[in-house]
């Protein structure tokens, strides 16, 4: 679909209006009457920019809420020149989470969009694709810089560093704790620096 600038200004409106249901709410059953009144759309509006309904417009929420967990990471996550850089993201990233909680509008979008479905597993793969893509280039910026092992593979460690991230945000969804978010990346954080040349 084309829009105008106004009918992406009034999608976009609609999209932000249901992560922003979920993130005050905390609901896991999106209701379309409360986006619409919440939105000052009527229902021939919503249907218009979503004609696949609820389901398609959580998958616009996923896709949004997506693209934000990594701009709220940035520029550390883009910068992950030096150890200083590192743990400033490492920062960045705890803050993120813990001022999100358990309200998690791409969590729910995902849940009830189902994670079996094939636009769901897209938008998941891809999020967490381009995230362990700029930790890896981070570790190898370390390695060229000679602040840890040429010996290490990137992308393992990027991958085993984001597995460990997102097993602490799936504790806190739970429990509403970042202690397990902190204790993964303290861990992966110091092995990598652990692995430096002469260390």
């Amino acid at each position: 679909m084309t829009l105008t600038r106004k009918g992406a200004a009034t999608r976009r409106r609609i999209v932000e209006g249901a992560a922003g249901q979920i993130r005050e709410e905390g609901v896991f059953s999106l209701r379309l009457e409360d986006v619409m009144a919440r939105t000052a759309t009527s229902k021939s509006q919503l249907f218009h920019y979503f004609p696949g309904g609820k389901d398609e417009l959580l998958l616009a929420v996923a896709r949004h809420e997506a693209g934000l967990v990594l701009a709220d990471q940035q520029p550390e996550l883009g910068a992950l020149t030096s150890w200083e850089a590192w743990w400033q993201w490492r920062d960045k990233v705890v803050a993120r989470y813990r001022a999100q909680g358990v309200n998690c509008p791409l969590h729910v979008a995902l849940s009830q969009l189902g994670s079996t479905t094939e636009a769901a597993r897209a938008v998941a793969a891809r999020l967490m694709e381009r995230w362990q893509e700029q930790i890896a280039a981070g570790i190898r910026h370390l390695q060229g810089t000679g602040r840890a092992a040429p010996g290490l593979d990137a992308d393992r460690e990027a991958a085993a560093l984001l597995a460990g991230i997102q097993g602490g945000v799936t504790i806190l969804l739970t429990t509403g704790s970042t202690v397990h978010l902190e204790a993964a990346l303290d861990s992966g954080l110091e092995r990598l620096r652990g692995a430096r040349p002469g260390a």
